[in-house]
């Protein structure tokens, strides 16, 4: 119990403490961003990004990644808060946390096995796109000392590694913030900075019940809305949890972490936060800053709350152009420089799946689109691969009347048209035996096909033995198939 406390908590202390005031900072204007997005007040964004941060540090399932308001979430909210008000979104990200703890339950964080690599891929790179092109309204219309400010912020987070001693024990975005903040302060730069976001709130969050009618009308009102932040909060949560699974080489609880975004997303509810979930440019940073444990996401969250509501004189006076540098190294650091270079040597099919992703998840700017485009591309070259691996030979008995088929492979909707086309149905032939021992009936459109050639042979005269079939597969023939039954009608009647 000790050493697991230790290992999930205290084994990076100072790598921790550090990358969550990066985080922290780099949280106060992606907050209020959302904010202004979904239409509400940034303190809504910002005491919903601390109030997840904090309870996904202790109940999450992926130590080291960081959750907070995001804008994917935000961009579902718009409606709901136009047309309704706070008060429901409020009770909406509620709902939102009960479907999503329902999820951990069912086990659904399961489902990301079925995710291939190259939806994960596309997943990222389009990700790294959307923050780069998040960036560019801050570089655009503005004087020559944001450019100066950014390269400059470029260049310390890049430079500053190689500084010796220091440049490993300090992260490089930390100094670059800092670094910024005081040129900017001490040159009297008139450039844009987190103060001209939003005003940042004064007071601690307290607890807030949602003020609307607890009836069915409400529930027809919020349940759209909250489904569909569940949905997409999970998705991009599991997608975030397995990249950063693999920037540590950590194994993570993606049920857990269901339940945990569900119970962090309530807590944001009942404090006047909206919804959230993982981010993936802040985990990024986090990981990248050395941060590796609980300790750094609830850091992250504690600071964020500090800086705003002690600090709100000093945290305004950092320049976007210091933030702005900080993100583009994510968006360069997140991109997946590999893929590019693979193009060439992976397979078509996986090329085509991984820019589908991209491109719709770029174009939509919603997630969930992108990867179910991924997952459903993936999924058609599956079947249409395993398709082509179905193999029936024949071979004829010395006077003619019996023939043998075997077929090897697997038999199912993309491969029951060519399962039907092997067989010579008007050979005129006495007896035919299908030995179906190396083969596999996956569903009902194999099962039909198989009756349909069981049943034209019939109709032509020639009794037909059906062998071989494993435990599996007799289960569905006999389930669904009607070939062997006297009694049941001709399926091809009417036909």
């Amino acid at each position: 119990m000790l050493r697991s406390l230790k290992q999930t908590w205290f084994s990076n202390v100072r790598g921790d403490v550090l990358s969550g005031l990066v985080v922290a900072l780099a949280l106060i204007p992606e907050a209020i961003a959302f904010s202004i997005i979904a239409g509400v007040d940034p303190q809504v964004g910002l005491y919903a990004s601390f109030c997840i941060a904090v309870v996904i540090a202790f109940a999450g399932g992926r130590p080291g990644m960081i959750s907070a308001a995001t804008g994917a979430m935000a961009l579902l909210m718009v409606t709901l808060v136009r047309e309704h008000g706070l008060d429901y979104l409020m009770a909406a990200t509620l709902l939102c946390g009960l479907l999503q703890i329902g999820a951990g339950f069912l086990r659904l964080g399961s489902l990301m096995r079925f995710v291939s690599r190259s939806v994960v891929t596309g997943f990222v790179n389009a990700l790294a796109i959307l923050i780069f092109m998040a960036q560019l309204p801050e570089l655009t219309g503005v004087t020559w000392h944001v450019y100066a400010m950014t390269a400059a912020g470029l260049g310390i987070i890049y430079l500053f590694p190689y500084v010796p001693v220091i440049g490993r024990l300090i992260p490089s975005p930390l100094v670059c913030i800092l670094t910024l903040t005081g040129v900017a302060i001490v040159l009297g730069l008139d450039i844009r900075t987190v103060g001209d976001m939003g005003q940042l709130p004064d007071t601690l969050p307290i607890f807030l019940w949602p003020d609307v009618p607890l009836s069915f009308e409400t529930l027809t009102i919020i349940l759209p809305y909250s489904a569909a932040l569940a949905v997409v909060g999970l998705l991009e949560s599991m997608m975030t949890a397995t990249i950063v699974d693999d920037l540590t080489d950590t194994p993570s609880d993606k049920n857990r972490e269901c339940k945990g975004q569900g119970l962090a997303n309530i807590v944001a509810g009942l404090f006047g936060g909206m919804a959230g979930c993982a981010m993936i440019g802040q985990s990024v940073i986090n990981v990248k800053s050395g941060g590796r444990t609980r300790l750094s996401t609830l850091i992250a969250g504690v600071v964020l709350l500090l800086m705003v509501v002690f600090l709100s004189d000093w945290v305004r006076q950092i320049p976007m152009a210091a933030l702005v540098a900080v993100m583009i190294m994510v968006s360069i650091g997140t991109f997946s420089w590999d893929s590019l270079r693979n193009l060439r040597r992976y397979p078509l099919s996986t090329n085509i799946v991984m820019v589908a992703t991209v491109i719709v998840v770029v174009f939509t700017h919603n997630l969930a689109y992108g990867v179910l485009a991924g997952v459903l591309l993936a999924a058609l070259f599956f079947a249409n691969k395993v398709g082509h691996y179905l193999h029936i030979d024949s071979t004829l008995d010395a006077r003619g009347e019996h023939r043998t088929y075997q077929v090897i492979g697997q038999v199912f909707f993309s491969s029951a048209d060519k399962f039907a086309s092997a067989f010579d149905l008007r050979e005129g032939l006495r007896t035919v035996t299908i030995d179906l021992s190396r083969a596999h009936f996956w569903d009902i459109t194999a099962v039909a096909a198989l009756d349909k050639v069981v049943v034209k042979f019939r109709r032509e005269g020639t009794e037909v033995q059906v062998l071989g079939l494993n435990e599996a597969s007799a289960t569905i023939v006999d389930r669904f198939g009607v070939h062997d039954k006297p009694d049941a009608a001709d399926p091809l009647a009417g036909h």
